[in-house]
């Protein structure tokens, strides 16, 4: 029990962080793009406090109350912005939506080069069996620290990779669904992003979305993992 609460922590730590860098980088690109209504709630923070008090229940009782019966952490976040200024600047909008994700996806990445020095310097070895949590384990001379470090580390990659894969699914109301806007005509783009405000189309989304990510997640999982990991057992 004592091994699941502590790993839980661990893995609710991870999440928030992660959380809150991906809406902040929502807040800051929207900013920049022209729409302050994230700035000025103060979301434009790595504080987790703003972001926690905007939304209480997708970052702290979802989370914790799926880990402890589901054994995998359920949650959410968000960050405002104006819907007029999304509508009128539709390739902006879509700008704004992308950033969220890339910013797990350099998380993932700035984890893996941690991963792969500490390998290289011998700090970490591959385990027979290697998972999301255990990507990496202290190899036997190593101090306890560095046996949670490995741990932290393995769970930033997996679960910023899982950030970045689903959030880029492109169906509402997921911030993939913004990605057409790029490349569609501003008129036709303005149409698009009032159908995908649509609830019932949300909703069907992230069933859609949920289906397909327990499908396809665990492939990009392997693949990145065998890239990352010097001969892998992972298949």
């Amino acid at each position: 029990m004592e091994t699941k609460i502590i790993e839980g922590l661990l893995w609710y730590f991870v999440f928030v962080s992660s959380t809150v860098c991906h809406e902040a980088s929502h807040a800051w690109s929207a900013l920049h793009l022209g729409d302050k209504t994230a700035g000025r709630s103060g979301q434009i923070s790595l504080n987790p406090w703003p972001h926690i008090r905007r939304e209480p229940v997708g970052m702290v009782v979802a989370p914790l109350l799926s880990w402890f019966t589901l054994g995998w952490l359920l949650g959410w976040a968000s960050a405002p912005f104006d819907l007029k200024w999304a509508r009128q600047f539709p390739h902006r909008a879509a700008l704004m939506a992308s950033a969220g994700p890339l910013a797990n996806l350099v998380i993932a990445l700035l984890a893996a080069v941690a991963i792969r020095a500490g390998i290289h310097w011998n700090f970490f070895t591959v385990p027979d069996a290697p998972t999301m949590a255990h990507l990496v384990t202290a190899t036997a001379n190593s101090s306890g620290a560095l046996a949670m470090l490995s741990q932290l580390l393995s769970i930033y990659f997996s679960l910023n990779l899982f950030l970045c894969v689903l959030n880029f699914i492109p169906v509402p109301p997921l911030d993939g669904s913004s990605l057409p806007l790029l490349v569609l005509p501003e008129k036709i783009g303005r149409l698009y992003f009032d159908a995908m405000r649509s609830g019932v189309l949300q909703i069907i989304g992230l069933l859609v979305a949920f289906t397909c990510i327990a499908f396809f997640f665990p492939k990009v999982f392997f693949f990145a993992a065998n890239v990352l990991l010097p001969g892998s057992p992972l298949h």
